[in-house]
């Protein structure tokens, strides 16, 4: 398959009804997803199967970000809100779901096993990370390592499979891209102060704080306007603008010497809009 289509067709499995109209969904994982279609089509035999492994990893993603998105307590009297709780929960399940039946459906059972180990890879890490949180034992670098050590686990799981040509490079590839996508989900938290609650700018800010600055972080629902205030002292924003722009810039170093020249160039293309929300308005503001 040489269109790449996954988001296309992961909708009619992601968009269910019931889902869509109780509950928020996490963002398709498109760069992880579009970068290993193009690994996988580089593939002497597995081209003609890009499309499904890429389609049920991205399922298997998209489950494991919806079940992080379930609030830890269950003490909402709201029905809306605990609707969308329990939607969540059950959607995370259903997407999951889905890649076991298309796969098996399809006599893949190997990829079966191989997507498992990686999902509870992925879990061990997260509740090292949640542990590790909760005791506020957790330095930003480590928050952004830790973060995308989790985000690469399924994705990963293809290394063995690749040939030797592209694999090499595959898990270096994948951790920048991956680190450029989840520097863009920081800067939007970053813009939203009820969005502070462990994120990048949170870590970084608590390494640094002052005592009253560390009170006003740990405070249930902290004052928007003096947590704005502590952001912008501690040019939250601005220095993860910073570093998506060193990483763009390592992505492309390292895509513009590969061979062949015209695989670096494909990559290169999926790193396009990466370049387009550095150079907009807010961004160079920032920057």
């Amino acid at each position: 398959m040489n269109s790449y289509r996954i988001p296309e067709i992961a909708k009619k499995y992601i968009e269910h009804d019931m889902i869509m109209k109780h509950t928020e969904l996490p963002s398709f994982p498109e760069y992880r997803t579009r970068l290993l279609y193009a690994f996988l089509n580089k593939h002497s035999s597995l081209s003609g199967h890009s499309e499904l492994y890429t389609l049920v990893t991205s399922l298997v993603q998209v489950g494991l970000d919806t079940h992080d998105t379930v609030s830890i307590t269950n003490d909402s009297k709201e029905q809306k809100a605990a609707r969308s709780r329990q939607l969540k929960v059950l959607a995370g399940d259903y997407y999951s779901s889905r890649f076991y039946y298309l796969l098996s459906h399809a006599g893949h059972i190997d990829l079966v096993g191989i997507l498992s180990g990686a999902i509870c890879e992925a879990n061990r890490l997260k509740m090292n990370l949640y542990l590790k949180m909760k005791q506020l034992k957790l330095t930003a670098d480590e928050y952004m390592r830790q973060t995308i050590q989790i985000k690469t686990q399924l994705f990963l799981s293809f290394a063995n499979l690749l040939e030797d040509g592209v694999s090499a490079i595959w898990p270096d590839i994948l951790n920048l891209f991956t680190r450029c996508e989840l520097l863009i989900q920081e800067i939007g938290r970053s813009e939203i102060s009820q969005q502070f609650r462990d994120s990048w700018g949170f870590w970084h800010v608590l390494q640094w704080c002052t005592k009253e600055e560390k009170k006003v972080l740990q405070q249930e629902e902290p004052d928007p306007t003096k947590l704005r205030s502590i952001w912008l002292k501690y040019k939250v924003t601005a220095q993860l603008y910073d570093m998506l722009d060193s990483c763009l810039r390592e992505l492309q170093e390292k895509l513009q010497y590969l061979d062949p020249e015209k695989f670096g160039k494909e990559l290169l293309s999926i790193g396009e809009p990466i370049r387009h929300y550095l150079n907009s308005p807010g961004a160079t503001q920032e920057i």
